[in-house]
């Protein structure tokens, strides 16, 4: 120890206080992949993650507004926000709060002026700039950063953490893709993540490989219009088919799954991709909205039912094992009684073994908001529960026709009873089996024993 050292002041050798951020995530799965990454921006500035929002020194909701209310939803949780802000000013805690994501992109001037307590608002392509902001904050200023960068925010985001990446498990979310120029007439996307970009390949396999060597065993590729993907920052450049052929190179990596998907975008070498590639699961989300091509049109998806229909044809034609998952809008304006028997008819004649489906919800600033002829809620409600009904249908009936099936399980927790491990079939189900002498990560031969609702049941299969 030098004399230097010994003289130095108690206050330069005590470490500095350990900051803790509390993130909220509302929404999609591209969401939870931001969070992950502004958590890991902020580690750099001293930042760990807590699960309390009581404990924290910043608060940061992550937001989502694709459904009705959503604003609603974040006014509301930033009301009890500033009241455990004034508390904890009381008594002599600070807590900045900040809004993230796409509320506070469609509405950031908003949210400043009804929410006084808001020390940051920040876009999802800007939260790179988030430590930069938030000494702004530490400064006096109220931050609103909701310009769409012209840099690449991924460039300026650190490398994931391997022990960060390892503590959030075997399987994990990678976005390369961004943004939507489809302009459906009932979605805010393009709005607020703006038009299609695609994160270069090189890239992508740098943060895939990383992703891997922490022990990541299944990758999901995020994008609005994931299979969009084009391989430059520009137009131009390799498909999806291509960055997915690549990645299931690298060596460790066990599974590879993408979302979501826009019927247009479901290219030859993608379709290939699902007949020679064994990484890549057999399942597929790929959203029609409405059975009707007057709806169809209306919604401007630029496809008919039939084109659709045809499309799922090939696509199982080159994978014959495969599940597909879909999402479907009831109710937009317009929609006759006829118009949804089509749909009805369409998720007979496709079968799905899931999906997602939503009464339609006027979103302020898109063009379905301004429609004639708006469907009653009453009558929203009541297709709804039709649809639903026969989409629960199928997906019990996919359910059930894995029982006797020998698979492939990816092993990613503990299950609730002793023994017990919770996996993830090919198919996306949920997989119960009681197994000894493996470890979270492993893949392990397992036979189909019973069926639930949302999960299965196995057994290992002795090799």
């Amino acid at each position: 120890m030098t004399d230097q050292t010994l003289l130095a002041p108690a206050s330069a050798l005590a470490p500095a206080p350990t900051k803790k951020v509390f993130v909220k995530t509302y929404g999609c799965q591209m969401n939870v992949y931001d969070s992950d990454r502004m958590t890991d921006a902020l580690a750099k500035d001293g930042y760990v993650a807590t699960d309390n929002a009581e404990d924290a020194d910043l608060v940061l909701l992550n937001t989502c507004h694709i459904r009705e209310k959503a604003a609603e939803k974040v006014y509301s949780a930033l009301g009890r926000l500033r009241d455990l802000k004034k508390r904890k000013a009381g008594e002599g805690r600070e807590m900045m709060i900040g809004v993230a994501g796409c509320v506070a992109q469609a509405e950031g001037d908003e949210i400043l002026r009804r929410a006084p307590a808001v020390d940051l608002v920040i876009g999802p392509q800007t939260y790179h700039r988030l430590p930069e902001a938030l000494k702004r904050v530490g400064r006096g200023e109220r931050v609103l950063e909701t310009d769409y960068a012209i840099e690449d925010k991924f460039e300026h985001l650190p490398a994931p953490d391997k022990a960060k990446t390892r503590a959030r498990g075997v399987t994990a979310f990678l976005t390369v893709q961004e943004g939507c120029d489809k302009f459906c007439t009932f979605c805010v996307v393009p709005y607020t993540r703006g038009s299609e970009v695609s994160r270069p390949m090189a890239q992508i396999v740098a943060e895939a490989e990383k992703l891997v060597s922490a022990g990541v065993r299944e990758i999901t590729l995020l994008g609005q219009n994931v299979n969009a993907w084009h391989g430059t920052v520009t137009t131009g450049g390799e498909g999806l088919g291509a960055l997915l052929q690549r990645l299931s190179q690298i060596e460790g990596l066990a599974r590879l799954r993408y979302t979501t998907s826009h019927p247009r975008d479901m290219d030859d070498s993608l379709i290939e991709a699902h007949r020679t590639l064994p990484a890549l699961m057999p399942y597929l989300h790929l959203p029609v909205q409405s059975g009707s091509d007057r709806i169809l049109k209306a919604m401007n998806r630029r496809h008919t039912a039939a084109e659709y229909v045809a499309l799922v044809e090939r696509i199982r034609r080159a994978q014959p094992d495969l599940a597909l998952s879909g999402d479907f809008i009831v109710g937009f304006p317009g929609e006759t009684d006829a118009d949804f028997e089509d749909t009805l008819s369409l998720v007979r004649s496709i079968g799905y073994a899931q999906a997602f489906s939503f009464k339609y919800s006027t979103r302020p600033g898109t063009p379905g908001a301004d429609l004639k002829d708006q469907v009653p809620e009453d009558v929203k409600a009541k297709r709804l529960e039709t649809l639903q009904a026969l989409l629960l249908e199928q997906q019990r009936a996919f359910n059930e026709s894995c029982i006797g099936r020998t698979i492939d399980l990816l092993l990613e927790k503990p299950g609730r009873m002793p023994g017990q491990l919770i996996g993830r079939s090919p198919w996306l189900q949920s997989v119960n089996v009681d197994a000894k002498g493996v470890e979270i990560g492993d893949i392990i031969r397992v036979r189909i024993t019973a069926a639930g609702p949302n999960s299965l049941f196995a057994d290992v299969v002795d090799d």
